[in-house]
């Protein structure tokens, strides 16, 4: 018997729902099962027949295998019931009342209001380009940039075609990183003026620690062939960490954290806590911005709240239902990847909706991972494939479940969108097909005893860690700032969307390998690096971590490349600068306790105003 969701109220006011079929023409997507034993329909991984070349593992670094391997036809063998820890959250969300607040939500978006229009001046009486800097500086730090798109806009045009002459460090380096991070091209050269004729950089600089941290955080927005940018990091780093201990607050947190990740690759919103609680310190700070900054926090954690208590309510219904307890329950932590691409008030619809992709994720890659055998794995993509009520006739029983709540959140997130963006869901689920391809090429590896070579591995298990497919579901509800050209170029798993899914697989198999695997999948990518190149794990580790350096830059590349796709290339590069929160030291997805400091001061304390 197939179990049904009780509807859930829909928090979901900016739009309406719509009864609109997906629109699916032409070749977009296959309604044909696959065969059992598929090889991947994508371009990026090419089944590989087993050579002595690719199964060339030394004993001692066998790894262990989830399945008692059986030879070709025989019975499958079912796999070990992997046991993760339970939500350190559970229902928390669901009865989750906000701490009351000095002043009434009504009171607080009154003065927000009365403040924009404050700040609204502050941009237009701007004199000079240094000004604008410093102002832009402080309004995207501080996490209210949103408010300000198009005086935004006005500023990095004016800041980008004015002429502009300095020798502070800290000036050239933050105009740098401003036009940069906005796809608008600065060349290093601009770093020229502080070196030697030999091409080093001047001993003085180092008497200049805040020029010198700009210079670092400017310096990792280099793309490939910058090796003068990798200088400028290599000095920076060194003279930085040389200081750190003489240096006074709060430039010496912001060293800490900048030496720890680089600004540029932080997640926006936890930055802003930080800067929120420095600004003040700053020698040029307006009490305005910090006053909009706080009540901007405040207001939004409200809106946070109220979707975490529809989701938690969502997912406690689903998750119950589908009856998949051998997958990690981690829906808040799922919640904060998606906050990290878009926090704005006006995307609810998008971040629920990519909540929800996420969390199908996370049960899919489970039931594939660590609990069904082969031939429900095939079963389960073939039914994925088709998209088809019918489909639940081959799948086995507790599966059943899972894929009707699975088309049901596709078909209620057509209804959800505008009319006109009904197409978008269509482009999520193909990816979503795409993906259960993936996990199914890897289960299919592991049941053939296959080893994949270093190259191949990184190429599949990319795209199968669910960033790619995430890059196209992230548009959905996004509205007039994408196209159908976008999906187009999204869903066709651009270099940006790859290095994304690298950055992701590369940074989660290190802090698997540091900290012990969490379930038994497949070699990891150090693994595969170490015995095919027969090397120590610092070593294949150095490698890894000069890979990411190459996949970061690819990231850096892509606003200049794709300009015309900025607003979503900004939301990929959100989502990928998340990684280092969830993978720096261990894997804080699975094990969530490491994230529960985030969650408190993201969801659960409202700044103090």
């Amino acid at each position: 018997m197939v179990v049904t969701l009780k509807p859930t109220t829909v928090i979901l006011l900016s739009s309406h729902c719509f009864s609109s079929a997906i629109s699916i023409g032409g070749s977009y997507t296959s309604r044909l099962a696959l065969p059992a034993s598929p090889r991947p329909r994508f371009p990026h991984v090419q089944a590989l027949p087993v050579t002595k070349a690719t199964t060339s593992y030394n004993d001692e670094h066998e790894a262990t295998d989830r399945n008692n391997h059986v030879a070709s036809g025989a019975a499958a063998a079912p796999k070990t019931l992997s046991r993760y820890e339970p939500s350190i959250w559970g229902d928390y969300f669901l009865d989750y009342e906000p701490k009351p607040l000095q002043r009434s939500e009504k009171w607080m978006s009154a003065r927000a209001d009365q403040l924009k229009e404050d700040v609204d001046m502050l941009f237009k009486s701007c004199s000079c380009t240094m000004e604008r800097i410093i102002l832009l500086d402080s309004v995207q730090r501080l996490g209210i940039d949103h408010h300000f798109k198009k005086q935004v806009d006005i500023a990095l045009n004016q800041i980008f075609e004015d002429e502009f002459s300095s020798f502070s460090l800290h000036q050239v380096a933050l105009r740098f990183g401003l036009l940069r991070r906005h796809g608008l091209w600065v060349s290093p050269d601009v770093f020229n003026k502080f070196k030697n004729e030999d091409g080093s950089f001047r001993t003085d600089i180092t008497n200049d620690p805040k020029g010198l941290l700009y210079l670092y955080n400017a310096a990792h927005l280099l793309v490939h062939g910058e090796t003068s940018l990798e200088e400028a990091i290599s000095f920076a780093r060194h003279h930085l960490e040389l200081m750190r201990e003489t240096l006074k607050s709060p430039l010496a947190e912001q060293v800490k954290r900048a030496l720890r990740v680089p600004l540029s690759r932080t997640l926006k919103r936890v930055e802003t806590l930080h800067y929120i609680s420095e600004y003040k310190h700053e020698e040029r700070h307006n009490p305005t911005l910090l006053e909009l900054a706080k009540l901007d926090f405040n207001l939004l954690q409200h809106v946070h709240l109220k979707e975490l208590k529809y989701l938690t309510r969502w997912w406690h219904d689903f998750y119950t239902c589908v009856g998949l307890n051998y997958a990690r329950d981690r829906l808040v932590e799922g919640y904060i990847w998606c906050y990290a691409v878009y926090h704005e008030k006006e995307f609810a619809l998008s971040r629920i909706f990519l909540t929800k992709q996420l969390m199908l994720i996370s049960l899919m890659d489970d039931t594939y991972d660590a609990h069904a055998t082969i031939e429900e794995c095939r079963q389960l993509n073939a039914a994925i494939q088709r998209w088809d009520e019918s489909a639940t006739s081959i799948l086995p029983d507790y599966l059943k479940r899972f894929y009707t709540e699975l088309m049901r959140v596709f078909k209620d997130a057509t209804r959800e969108v505008t009319i006109c963006d009904t197409y978008h869901v269509a482009y999520a689920q193909k990816a979503f097909q795409d993906l259960s391809i993936y996990y199914l090429q890897e289960v299919e590896w592991l049941n053939q005893n296959h080893k994949p070579c270093f190259k191949d591995h990184l190429r599949l298990s990319a795209m199968s860690i669910g960033s790619p497919t995430l890059c196209v579901g992230l548009m959905v509800g996004m509205g007039d700032l994408v196209t159908r050209e976008t999906f187009e170029w999204a869903a066709s798993y651009p270099k940006v969307a790859i290095a994304c899914g690298k950055i992701a697989r590369l940074m989660d198999d290190m802090a698997a390998f540091k900290g012990g695997k969490a379930k038994g999948d497949m070699a990891s990518s150090i693994e595969c690096y170490m015995v095919e190149h027969r090397v120590t794990s610092e070593v294949a580790i150095y490698k890894i971590l000069s890979l990411l350096e190459d996949e970061w830059k690819t990231l850096n590349q892509a606003p200049f490349d794709h300009h015309t796709h900025l607003p979503v290339l900004q939301r990929i590069i959100n989502f990928a600068n998340s990684m280092p929160l969830f993978y720096r030291e261990k894997d804080a997805y699975t094990f969530s306790m490491h994230l529960k400091d985030t969650v408190d001061s993201l969801f659960v304390e409202p700044i103090p105003m």
